[in-house]
């Protein structure tokens, strides 16, 4: 966990913010003795497999291979039917195809559109070297015939999005016809593409790789590669890849940009691991704007400090650079607005300050900006800078922001509280989607497996006396196959929760750990308690049964009477 997130110690444990979701107080707990981990915020939880599997987007053996590489151990999978990729096979490939990309641009006829357009956007043979681009030639199947030639197959090339199947189940080449920008993970690994669309043609102007074994758009960031190194306190971050490799070649090497994606809470968990603070340096349009502020909320929900850069005279930092030089980017650097002048410059923007209505409509934005503000200090601050620019007494605009921190905190409140019943309900519950369906048996058999996962005592007391309890007498589809894992492991001498998670996924081994933290705080889990959850079980099947029958009777009583009325209205019909 520790390669996550900072861990502090907590009596025995140890605590952190979640990895898996934003939080600015921690509510993940890793239980040292136990060796696992559970956040009581997401419900994220499990072993250290879960916990790689689901930080690194793995499959189960994938994550046992992770973790030995780490520690040195060779880890092979005997089991020849598992489905999966070579991941260090679709790396070769994907450089293999970033290799074809650059030798079209640079020394193939081919390449001519390309070569052309590097030179129409000003793009040095050093930089161009430097970032790997190449060309995609207008061919369907250039690239996957020479990947072909190399060994490696058709499912491999559609697995990375490089290669799709037609309706007549022809392959051809996604990418054709572009600028290609191949994407690499921190290790120097060609994990996916960006290609830039050269000519007039109604298509989009950047195709970007899908999600694939080896690459998650969420969660990876062009140039980070390159900018990990230089980024120690600071890292700007654009739209896109041209005007971070722009920056790159005059020199602002602390530039990254996401990938063909809006900025997520991933990426900025993954910026924490390189800088404390980041400027944004987004367009000035209003799809812009949007984009700034959804950036600084997320950085803001991470802990990192925010800035605003604003360029002016120019569309973009490329444009800018090409315009007016380096020397000007940087004096814009140093001109860069904090994110509470960036917020209330945006609304100020859209009022006439001098019109009383919208001076009012104003300071209500304003007053919904502030109390989105976490730190009572920092809003403080911001409320006396606000009140003596627009004239106003800093207590009125801490009094309606107070007003609007309250009717927040009771909506979540009410929001939780609903999201609690839905939960204990069994609503929209997806890995569990019988719950919903007899809730009270579904609560026991949570129970009964929270106790089977904990103590081994009653894990053999099941296998010594199968008639306690056995798979039928589950309700739910989950608690049947939990409960049958659970028994194969123990019956074959083999039972361990690290086993039990290779045939579970990421959610499945959460919701385990989850039913074993509601026991874990009970001081009565003896075998008095598991009898009696037991004998609770069957009592709720035997009920079901009888409601059963009794259905099944009703049904033939009613159709016995309907019978009767057809044949005395016959016989008075005859009579």
């Amino acid at each position: 966990m520790a390669q996550y997130a900072d861990l502090k110690r907590a009596g025995s444990n140890m605590v952190c913010l979640c990895p898996f979701h934003s939080e600015k107080t921690p509510s993940c707990t890793v239980f040292v003795a136990r060796q696992s981990f559970y956040c009581f915020g997401c419900g994220a939880g499990g072993d250290v497999i879960s916990l790689v599997r689901r930080a690194e987007g793995l499959e189960y053996v994938e994550a046992l291979e992770y973790l030995g590489k780490r520690v040195g151990i060779a880890v092979v999978d005997s089991d020849e039917r598992r489905p999966r990729y070579d991941k260090n096979r679709l790396y070769e490939m994907n450089k293999a195809a970033a290799r074809f990309y650059r030798d079209v641009l640079f020394s193939r006829p081919e390449g001519e559109p390309g070569r052309a357009y590097a030179r129409s956007r000003e793009l040095s043979d050093a930089v161009v070297k430097h970032f790997g681009i190449g060309f995609a030639p207008d061919s369907y199947n250039a690239l996957s015939d020479y990947l072909k030639n190399l060994g490696y197959t058709e499912e491999e090339m559609i697995s990375c999005f490089l290669a799709k199947r037609s309706d007549r189940g022809r392959l051809y080449d996604i990418f054709r016809n572009r600028l290609m920008f191949p994407i690499l993970d921190v290790a120097g690994n060609v994990i996916a593409f960006s290609g830039r669309r050269i000519d007039a043609v109604k298509d989009v102007k950047y195709l970007n790789s899908a999600d694939t074994p080896v690459f998650f758009k969420r969660k990876n960031l062009f140039a980070l590669r390159f900018a990990k190194n230089s980024c120690a306190d600071n890292l700007i971050l654009c739209e896109g890849q041209m005007d971070t490799i722009a920056l790159h070649a005059a020199g602002f090497e602390n530039s990254v940009a996401t990938l063909g994606t809006a900025l997520t809470p991933d990426h900025a968990r993954l910026l924490t691991k390189y800088t404390k603070k980041v400027t944004l340096c987004y367009d000035s349009d209003e799809a812009g704007v949007r984009a700034t502020q959804k950036a600084i909320r997320l950085l803001g929900e991470v802990g990192l400090e925010t800035a605003v850069l604003q360029v002016t005279g120019a569309k973009d930092p490329d444009e800018f650079i090409k315009k007016y030089g380096r020397d000007a980017f940087a004096r814009l650097l140093g001109e860069t607005r904090s994110k509470f002048r960036f917020s209330l410059d945006s609304i100020l923007s859209k009022y006439d300050m001098k019109q009383a209505d919208d001076r009012v409509r104003a300071l209500d934005e304003i007053c919904r900006m502030l109390a989105g503000v976490y730190s009572a200090s920092e809003r403080d601050v911001y409320t006396r800078e606000i009140a003596e620019e627009l004239g106003v007494s800093p207590e009125s605009i801490k009094e309606d922001t107070d007003r609007l921190i309250a009717r927040a905190r009771r909506e979540r409140k009410k929001a939780e509280s609903e999201d609690a019943r839905r939960r204990i309900a069994g609503i929209g519950d997806r890995v569990n989607p019988d719950y919903i369906s007899n809730a009270g048996a579904a609560s026991t058999e949570d129970q009964l497996l929270g106790l089977l996962l904990l103590y081994e005592e009653h894990r053999k007391t099941v296998l010594a006396h199968p008639d306690l309890l056995s798979e039928e007498d589950f309700f739910t589809a989950f608690g049947k196959k939990i409960f049958r894992l659970i028994l194969q492991g123990e019956k074959n001498g083999e039972y361990s929760e690290a086993a039990l998670g290779e045939t579970l996924t990421v959610e499945e081994a959460s919701r385990l750990e989850a039913l074993k933290m509601k026991r874990v705080p009970l001081r009565h889990n003896g075998g008095e308690v598991f009898a009696s959850y037991c004998a609770a079980l069957r009592e709720e099947k035997k009920k079901k049964e009888l409601e059963s029958d009794k259905v099944s009777a009703d049904d033939l009583a009613g159709y016995f009477a309907g019978l009767n009325k057809k044949i005395n209205e016959k016989e008075k019909t005859e009579g």
